[in-house]
């Protein structure tokens, strides 16, 4: 799920000829400068204020299941007997695999479809991180996307002008959806989804098909990195079956040149009810859209239109957008719930439609099986209950950030330190404090995430990465070129959760390394002073990284 939302090490603002300069300064003998005595000076080396920081989530932090394959799945450690039981609930809910109506011993768990891309929330968040990246065999040049890829495609149109003001009109600026095929392309679907389902059986909206484009990257001491891009194909829509690109008459939806195609792959989910309980005001506070400061980085807020305001009868259903790789959704609510819906097709109180409710897919199956899919059950309520549904978001809310590893190792307090010399915490802001009252998602938020000193590294804004990282599509406010800063904390056990997890927004990178190398934009002075340093000092900030 795109939407339980990387780059890893951010935007360097100070010239890079400075910040060599800085290095030979870092050092500072101690002692009066007519000290001629003779007697050796002690140097002094200048930490950064988090070198030592362990509990990245305050109280919230679990300590005892970070390298067990388990360390993004621990419940916070402050929650209430009540809040516990919840949670579990929500635990065993966010695994739950769902099936197509009926489903006579378990009808809380039909209503997949009719299109989808996985049928339980862990199969893109697995173990509550992230899903494998598709693996390309050494006899292939390419592979079809299923069930076990984990990622999926985020589709739109191009629009004639940017949009830089959302009103209700221009439905704030929310992606243009393309026809018939709505947000997000789904490359599964249930028997008799698509009209030609004798040749496509079980296959969604579209076939989709990934490869990879490769190039060299060589550091200043001669050790060359492969890096590897993504490349998608889309074939054989439902409304043109057995169309590609290359047709000599391109008539599907889906295939016009201006559809815009973007890759995702899903976020880990522990810890996000305490990014939503940061303080608006302290994100905003490091809004610089116009870099009115000639630091070379210039973050800036995306608004988003928000389902629980509009719900709610508020008649400027807009909020800061937090969450998801273009911070394009405004809370764990809307990100969780959305995502039931529109990436395994289980409707619920805040999304009570059909993903594909009005298409000519959704019309045309009705139709042809006479299968009467409304969206409800037997009661007239969503297919997902209330109850259901706020066990989830609850889950997603309460799972507790990893503690820190390895503090102190010598490498990993250099690699601090060089963190800081490179303005990566610019926009991988370390610290905030949480608010002590108020709501998340249109609800109360629990104690537990109240008043707590957190370490996401993260400031929660969009920054453009350049070219490399560059998708070319809009949502909300965000442009093309921009993506959040991907919070950091627990980043170093990514691949201990899941040892086939890559990074970045679509998985590209293999390792940290390969995430730091495909920087670019704001970030692309701190990448190439990362690149001007010795193998030992690129080691230690991985080992920085890794420690989080």
């Amino acid at each position: 799920m795109d939407h339980l939302s990387e780059p890893v090490m951010n935007h360097l603002s100070t010239p890079p000829y400075f910040l060599l300069a800085l290095m030979g300064l870092t050092l500072t003998a101690c002692g009066g400068s007519g000290d001629d005595s003779g007697a050796p000076t002690t140097p002094t080396v200048s930490y950064p204020s988090y070198t030592d920081v362990i509990a990245l989530g305050g109280d919230t932090t679990t300590f005892d299941a970070s390298n067990s394959g388990h360390g993004f799945s621990t419940p916070s450690l402050n929650l209430t007997e009540d809040e516990l039981a919840l949670h579990l609930e929500g635990d065993a809910n966010f695994e739950a695999s769902f099936t197509t109506a009926p489903n006579s011993e378990h009808p809380e768990l039909d209503g997949l479809g009719p299109v989808f891309n996985n049928a339980d929330c862990n199969s893109c968040h697995q173990r509550d991180g992230r899903n494998s990246t598709p693996f390309l065999a050494a006899d292939q040049t390419r592979v079809k996307l299923d069930s076990s890829a984990g990622i999926f495609l985020r589709i739109s149109k191009a629009s004639d002008q940017p949009c830089t003001v959302g009103t209700a009109d221009n439905q704030y600026c929310a992606p243009i959806k393309v026809p018939d095929f709505g947000d997000q392309l789904f490359h599964r679907g249930v028997l008799k989804a698509r009209a030609d389902w004798q040749n496509n059986a079980f296959v969604g909206q579209a076939d989709v098909y990934l490869s990879y484009e490769r190039h060299d990257v060589t550091y200043a001491d001669g050790v060359v990195v492969s890096l590897k891009k993504p490349i998608f194909e889309v074939e054989n829509p439902y409304d043109a079956p057995g169309e590609t690109k290359q047709s000599a008459n391109v008539t599907s939806n889906l295939l016009q040149d201006d559809v815009l195609m973007g890759w995702r792959n899903g976020m880990p989910v522990f810890g996000l009810g305490l990014l939503e309980a940061i303080p608006e005001a302290s994100i905003l506070a490091n809004v610089d859209a116009d870099d009115s400061n000639n630091d070379g980085i210039s973050g800036r807020a995306n608004w988003v239109f928000d389902a629980v305001k509009a719900q709610q009868g508020d008649e400027n259903p807009v909020s800061l957008g937090r969450f998801g790789w273009k911070a394009n959704t405004p809370s764990v609510r809307v990100q969780s719930l959305g995502a039931l819906r529109g990436d395994i097709g289980i409707t619920n109180p805040l999304f009570p439609d059909e993903s594909v409710a009005g298409t000519s897919l959704h019309d045309s199956y009705l139709t042809r099986t006479g299968f009467i899919d409304t969206g409800e059950d037997a009661n007239g309520e969503p297919e997902a209950s209330a109850a259901f549904s706020d066990s989830v978001v609850f889950y997603a809310e309460t799972l507790a950030v990893p503690a820190r590893r390895n503090v102190d190792d010598s490498d990993v307090r250099e690699g601090a330190r060089l963190f800081e010399q490179l303005n990566c915490s610019g926009c991988h802001t370390p610290s905030f404090v949480t608010k002590t009252s108020g709501d998340i998602g249109g609800l109360p938020m629990s104690d537990s995430l109240k008043g707590q000193t957190i370490y996401p590294f993260s400031d929660m804004l969009l920054h453009d990465m350049g070219e490399g990282l560059a998708d070319g599509r809009p949502d909300f406010l965000a442009d093309g070129n921009e993506w959040r800063t991907r919070p950091l904390w627990g980043i170093g056990l990514t691949q201990t959760v899941n040892p086939q997890a890559g990074f970045l927004h679509d998985g590209r990178a293999a390792t940290l390394e390969e995430a730091i190398l495909w920087h670019g934009g704001e970030a692309e002075g701190a990448k190439q002073f990362y690149m001007s340093l010795e193998k030992e000092n690129r080691e230690a900030i991985l080992a920085f990284l890794n420690s989080l």
